[in-house]
């Protein structure tokens, strides 16, 4: 019988829990939200323009070297069935919504996350949480959500503007680099990472907060001064 059942994200995952494994406690376990940050409409605007562009695109226009296939199912749902790791208590679910998914020729399946930045190592890592979320929720989909096996790449595609050319007289082109960044796929470290995770969670009280967390500097502020 599930007693405790969690929704994980796989995008808190990656920058919530990266910035504030106090937030991060408040909003998965008390339901205690943020107030929600303005996002440039911009960026949205450049990631449908990336989705649009590779819909239906051979695997080679995100990198030569991934094997012979097609780009599909980009901006869609997935949702795990409930996980429950050896030595905790809680359940916990994966769900989120992806960039784009590759069809390989051979059978498998690979997850892309797209970036309009510029392209770090470190990006690697941070983003193979979000990454490998998303994989292994569509590997063990809970039924009737979107199941795919196996999944074999993960990876990063980066645009970087780097200029701008005038293509006619009313119209100007940004034009950027190219980035692919494969993200190796391993599970054993993507589960101790969710043991990690988890035992916060079990926690009785939320852990410190981050030493960046401008969320939690404010509220102790506004404690402190008794406004």
């Amino acid at each position: 019988m599930i007693t405790r059942m969690y929704k994980l994200s796989p995008s808190d995952l990656t920058f919530l829990w990266s910035e504030c494994p106090r937030c991060f406690y408040l909003k998965v376990v008390r339901n205690f939200r943020r107030p929600s940050s303005p996002f440039p409409s911009i960026f949205s605007r450049i990631d449908r323009m990336m989705k649009t562009y590779f819909q239906d695109k051979p695997s080679h226009e995100l990198a030569p070297e991934l094997p012979q296939g097609m780009v599909k199912m980009g901006d869609r749902w997935v949702k795990s069935q409930p996980i429950l790791l050896p030595g905790h208590s809680p359940y916990f679910y994966l769900t989120g919504k992806f960039d784009c998914l590759v069809e390989f020729n051979e059978g498998s399946y690979g997850v892309v996350d797209f970036k309009t930045s510029e392209a770090k190592e470190e990006h690697v890592q941070f983003y193979s949480r979000q990454l490998h979320a998303y994989a292994y929720a569509l590997e063990n989909a809970e039924p009737g959500s979107l199941h795919l096996s196996p999944i074999t790449r993960l990876g990063l595609l980066t645009v970087e503007p780097k200029l701008m050319d005038r293509i006619e007289s009313d119209k100007i082109a940004y034009l950027g680099d190219v980035t692919w960044q494969e993200c190796p796929l391993n599970y054993p470290d993507f589960k101790s990472f969710l043991g990690e995770v988890i035992s916060t969670l079990e926690l009785p009280e939320p852990p410190p907060s981050g030493q960046t967390c401008e969320y939690c500097a404010y509220r102790q502020s506004s404690r402190e001064n008794d406004w």
